[in-house]
């Protein structure tokens, strides 16, 4: 550390920079524990903005569930082992309300349809199955489901989002659907999503695109765009072009990473300090050691150690395979911090299954670390291997988010029920 006191005590330390990891900063601030939070969030980037709870079950026969909350109680009754079934109905509820609560203060207010899941389009033109979207996509659920006349734009230069696909895909479904190719106000050559939506902060350059799409808009009840409308003043953004324009609009997600993952990770990089969380999003946990008489002692950095944290628990969100959460080897999956166990198959030619699209999924994808009934990783013989660390999210054995759709979800839910644990040991 160059000589320089950079020593830091907390009460929690959060590991990782996730959807798990910014629930788990956000609970722990609310509930009155000094945080500190190390991680790269880069893995945030790659979130569609979709907040999923539940939609498949049982993922070999994909049964698509328009309850998820019934969905849950046949999976926690099916799958005991699964994350969900630490966890109340009660308990999940309040943990994805106070999230999107926080979502709402930070400017970026999500919807849901009550208790039931909703569709919403996607990029490839297929339907998708969530619980909740950000207010940008609310009329895409709404025109989708009314089958109402709608334009869909997109732009010369943006690869990777072609409203023409969409509307192809979706033509047997919804065939009043009309598409244009548009020239991107003020930018040339091929486009890139982020820079068209700071673009899009100006009112300028709003009402230069309304008037671009104006000619075009026909019978048109919505209007369907890529998902650049701004990065932290969506909701202007979106007044703005339904004001020009005298119709709905709403956002499609465009391929990752997106701009829906950036508005999420900006709005919690900026609003989690200002409720005491002390952020270091950039580093990254490189030693770590629990002490004799209890507790953490962590050093962080980048290459080198630039600080020291001793917190008094510890959560561990680090995710799965893609933030090196978890790392395959050749002798084994094996978990990268703490060194924990992890449930996975009893051997590497068991990871997959040999055909590629095997409906259950492959083993693998079950794969992660195993915990109590109070988050706590457990050992072999199903005892907690320290006493004051929890995890929570996509690290977490006995699911499988992509395939059952409910990885926020997971994420909320679990970072909830885990920081929950972790305060009772504190107190």
């Amino acid at each position: 550390m160059n000589g320089e006191d950079r020593s830091e005590t907390c009460d929690v330390m959060i590991v990782g920079a996730g959807m798990a990891g910014m629930a788990a900063a956000l609970f722990a601030a609310q509930r009155g524990l000094t945080v500190v939070q190390i991680g790269l969030a880069g893995e945030i980037n790659f979130a569609s903005g979709m907040l999923d709870l539940l939609a498949v079950h049982p993922v070999a026969a994909g049964r698509v569930w328009a309850d998820p909350w019934a969905a849950m109680a046949r999976l926690c009754a099916d799958e005991p082992q699964h994350p969900y079934a630490r966890l109340t109905p009660a308990a999940i509820h309040e943990a994805m309300s106070g999230f999107m609560g926080f979502l709402e203060r930070t400017g970026y207010p999500y919807v849901t349809h009550g208790t039931t899941n909703l569709e919403m389009i996607t990029p490839a033109g297929t339907v998708k199955t969530t619980y909740a979207v950000p207010h940008t996509m609310r009329h895409g659920t709404r025109a989708l489901a009314d089958g109402r006349p709608c334009l869909l734009v997109d732009f010369n230069g943006l690869k990777g989002y072609s409203a023409r696909q969409i509307a192809m895909g979706l033509a047997p479904r919804w065939p009043s659907l009309r598409t244009v190719r548009l020239d991107f106000p003020g930018i040339g050559g091929e486009l890139y999503p982020e820079r068209m939506a700071r673009s899009l902060e100006l009112a300028d350059a709003r009402r230069k695109l309304a008037r671009a799409i104006q000619p075009h808009l026909g019978d048109a009840a919505a209007v369907g765009l890529p998902a650049v409308l701004s990065v932290s003043s969506t909701l202007q953004a979106l007044a703005d072009l339904q004001d020009a324009l005298r119709v709905p609009v709403f956002e499609i997600p465009t391929m990752l990473p997106a701009v829906t993952g950036l508005r999420l990770r900006e709005g919690c990089e900026q609003h989690l300090p200002a409720m005491g969380v002390r952020a270091h999003y950039q580093q990254r946990v490189l030693r770590v050691r629990h002490l004799p008489e209890g507790g953490w002692l962590f050093d962080a950095g980048d290459q080198a150690v630039a600080r020291r944290i001793r917190s008094r628990a510890a959560i561990l969100c680090s995710g799965r395979f893609f933030s090196h959460g978890l790392h395959a080897e050749r002798t084994g999956i094996r978990e990268t911090i703490f060194g924990l166990p992890v449930t996975q198959p009893a051997r590497r030619s068991d990871w997959h299954h040999w055909d590629l699209l095997h409906a259950p999924g492959h083993p693998i994808n079950r794969a992660g670390v195993p915990v109590d009934s109070r988050f706590r990783p457990v050992d072999d013989s199903s005892q907690p291997v320290y006493p004051d660390l929890f995890a929570a999210g996509s690290i977490l054995a006995h699911q499988d988010w992509v395939r059952q759709k409910c990885g926020s979800g997971l994420a909320i839910a679990t970072a909830w029920g885990a920081v929950g644990a972790c305060q009772a040991f504190i107190d």
